[in-house]
């Protein structure tokens, strides 16, 4: 390598260090400090690339990172961190870093990005603001080797339009990604769509994805604008995306390939004006080998691919998840508690098989059934005991009989009406017949304890009050009805 590489760290031993380094691979090394002498060199014109600390005594330097692009548009910054949030990735990249790297750091990437900003000094692109950086309300939470990975993938895409393919299991937080990405991206003024292929109907999904006319199909009485329409400037994230049946895979795939759809019995031509960002939880390339998700497809979403990693893989990340979310419990009206060193150690020691999801219902049982303040390694141990296990969850057999039931019974609906369609409503209708004994059932499972019940079901507390007042549940406190 060759070229003046302007070093400002406040940490001496990493100034020697990365200068050793630096010198030996056959760069000239000036160091500091200071961001005053740091802005000082580049003012002068000197150093071919920058690498500098965030925090130090006189002054934050990404603070001067608009400034460089001002002064020297052409100059590399490699932005090195302690402070290993998402927000911090996320600053670095919209205020024209041109590297992040969370400390502790690999001396060997320290030098490989180094010869990268030698060799590649001009970074003209234009990025807007996010807004306060020092706001605390992060949309992810973690400062694990595996979550420093994923947010420097995050700062990359934000102002991009590609598309995204997050895969992670059930609970890891991939729709928060997802609103992430497009919050503090290009498109964070346009609307976020979200559409769960899971939870609608398969002959029901190109309906909701692209839209239909008037009299397109039998109940449909009006005019409907689908998920695409609705993102029109904005994102749309195809949650579960596994799940597509094949017709609407088929439909996508072309509205993807030609930047336009239609809606269902229309021939209006509507531009496709959104950014995909889909999830799923499967093996999408099983499903293509099982000829059950199109490959063509597949390249077209997977443009950029984004893990999540499990709870079980980001262990040290426990003890900020668990004091973040018994603030956020607090903000919603829960009782105030901290809790101890022992008991985020017992939490540590668990299988997270729900990730993150999971941890955060327990903390939210606990912020409401723990009588101390102070949450205790006893009370931990306590509720994961009371938790449900996995014999508890319903087998693939049970649900199948579920199913089965359900489908005997719209048999039974659908002939009393003979050769005549049943009146409109039908999904409204069935649904409420669905979820009243569900909902009611679980309120007497937990004696009326909504915080339970909503964990139970895996809704939220608002949802369920909803809920209970549309459907008319009554609630009854401590008393177990089945």
């Amino acid at each position: 390598m060759d070229g003046t590489i302007l070093l400002a760290d406040d940490d001496r031993a990493i100034r020697t260090v990365l200068s050793q380094a630096l010198t030996r691979a056959g760069c000239r090394v000036r160091a500091t400090g200071s961001v005053n002498t740091l802005w000082r060199w580049i003012e002068e014109g000197e150093g071919d690339v920058v690498v500098t600390d965030v925090m130090m005594p006189d002054g934050d330097g990404l603070d001067l990172l608009p400034a460089i692009r001002r002064k020297r548009p052409d100059l590399p910054v490699i932005v090195m961190s302690a402070q290993n949030t998402v927000m911090t990735a996320i600053r670095a990249a919209e205020a024209g870093a041109y590297e992040y790297l969370p400390k502790p750091f690999d001396l060997k990437e320290v030098l490989e990005q180094v010869r990268k900003g030698l060799g590649q000094r001009d970074r003209s692109e234009e990025r807007p603001a996010i807004g306060d950086p020092a706001h605390e309300n992060l949309p992810l939470i973690g400062r694990s080797p595996a979550m420093q990975e994923v947010y420097r993938i995050m700062a990359r895409l934000m102002n991009t339009n590609l598309s995204v393919m997050i895969n992670g299991e059930s609970g890891t937080g991939k729709e928060l990604v997802a609103r992430a990405l497009h919050n503090f991206g290009a498109r964070k003024n346009g609307p976020f769509v979200a559409l769960n292929m899971a939870a609608i109907p398969r002959e029901l999904i190109e309906s909701e994805l692209f839209g239909h006319e008037k009299g397109a199909f039998t109940g449909a009485a009006d005019r409907h604008k689908g998920r695409f329409e609705a993102a029109a400037g904005g994102t749309l994230f195809l949650d579960e995306i596994g799940d597509m049946p094949a017709d609407a895979q088929t439909r996508l795939l072309r509205v993807l390939q030609e930047g336009e759809f239609t809606r269902i019995g229309g021939r209006e031509v509507i531009p496709a004006n959104v950014r995909i960002i889909a999830a799923t939880h499967q093996d999408l390339r099983a499903l293509i080998n099982e000829g059950r998700f199109r490959e063509d497809l597949f390249y077209r979403l997977n443009v950029v691919p984004v893990r999540l990693p499990p709870l079980r893989e980001r262990l040290e990340d426990i003890p900020d998840l668990a004091r973040a979310f018994l603030k956020r419990a607090e903000s919603e009206g829960l009782p105030r508690k901290s809790i101890s060193s022992t008991a985020l150690e017992a939490l540590k020691q668990q299988n997270w098989t729900g990730n993150v999801r999971e941890l955060e219902n327990l903390m939210r049982r606990l912020a409401v059934l723990c009588p101390d303040e102070v949450i205790s390694e006893g009370a931990v141990h306590e509720e994961l005991a009371a938790r449900p296990s996995s014999a508890m969850t319903p087998s693939a057999g049970e649900s199948e009989r579920i199913g089965q039931a359900i489908e005997t019974h719209l048999e039974r609906y659908f002939a009393l009406h003979g050769d005549d369609l049943p009146p409109p409503g039908l999904y409204d209708r069935i649904l409420r017949e669905v979820e009243m004994p569900l909902i009611a059932l679980a309120l007497s499972a937990t004696r009326g304890n909504q915080v339970r019940t909503a964990e139970l079901l895996g809704i939220n507390r608002n949802t369920l009050r909803k809920k209970i007042r549309e459907l008319d549940i009554p609630v009854t406190r401590g008393k177990k009805l089945v």
